[in-house]
């Protein structure tokens, strides 16, 4: 039924809020092992993409939680659109990746999971900054009702500011359905060092950059995102090898 449903979907190229730079369609899945269970389940999904290698979807992006909210692993599952994702074609070749004793034992592995279907940047964009990084830092956010297309430009406002300083911006990934996050980002860099020499930068800089991207100032970057948002959830998570 979930199917049917979704192969109806006429779905926008870009959701409210997005720009054309959010165009790819993407299943962000937040997954908590079982206790005990963590290093078994990546192993599954290590065999679960290897099977999906022999057809025409594109193995995921993923993350394992160092640090912050209660998921253990992030993983998104590049789709394209849901009229590609959803041909009968590739949803036999999912199936044979993964048949039913397959999918019970990743199930028994598995205490929680949600999947939230967003628009991002390219994926090409995205794979190559995953490629160059082992350490991320994403952030979720519920907007407060009617103010997502705010949060939008105040992530891309911070983009801006990040530039200015020449430091990574963040990959910005707004909802389409499925869970209650409006919208995420992802960060990308090398290691723990390069995500902690923000800390460097002089003051001077950081107000030069504040106000050419919009802001006040840099003390109010934090606050005004408050004004906008009703729940905030920061990680820190590093790359599966």
């Amino acid at each position: 039924m979930r199917i049917a449903i979704l192969l109806l979907i006429v779905a926008a190229v870009v959701p409210v809020g997005g720009t054309s730079t959010q165009t790819y369609l993407y299943d962000a899945r937040l997954v908590q092992a079982a206790p005990g269970k963590l290093l078994e389940l990546i192993s599954l999904y290590k065999t679960s993409i290897q099977g999906l290698e022999a057809g025409p979807d594109q193995p995921p992006l993923w993350m394992r939680h160092s640090q912050g909210d209660r998921w253990d692993l992030l993983l998104l599952f590049p789709m394209g659109s849901y009229a590609e994702y959803y041909r009968p074609d590739r949803i036999a070749l999912r199936a044979k990746a993964e048949p039913p004793e397959f999918r019970q034992k990743m199930s028994a592995c598995i205490s929680w999971q949600e999947d939230v279907f967003v628009y991002g940047a390219p994926l090409d964009d995205l794979r190559k900054a995953f490629d160059g990084a082992a350490f991320f830092h994403v952030e979720m956010f519920q907007a407060l009702p009617g103010r997502i297309a705010d949060l939008h430009k105040e992530r891309e406002m911070e983009n801006a500011y990040l530039k200015a300083l020449h430091e990574p911006d963040n990959f910005i990934f707004v909802r389409d359905q499925g869970a209650a996050w409006d919208i995420f980002t992802v960060g990308c860099y090398r290691n723990l060092k390069h995500y902690a020499e923000s800390s460097d930068v002089p003051p001077k800089d950081q107000e030069a950059a504040a106000r050419g991207a919009g802001f006040e100032d840099a003390a109010h970057i934090g606050p005004y995102l408050r004004t906008l948002i009703s729940a905030h959830h920061d990680t820190l998570a590093v790359a599966i090898k």
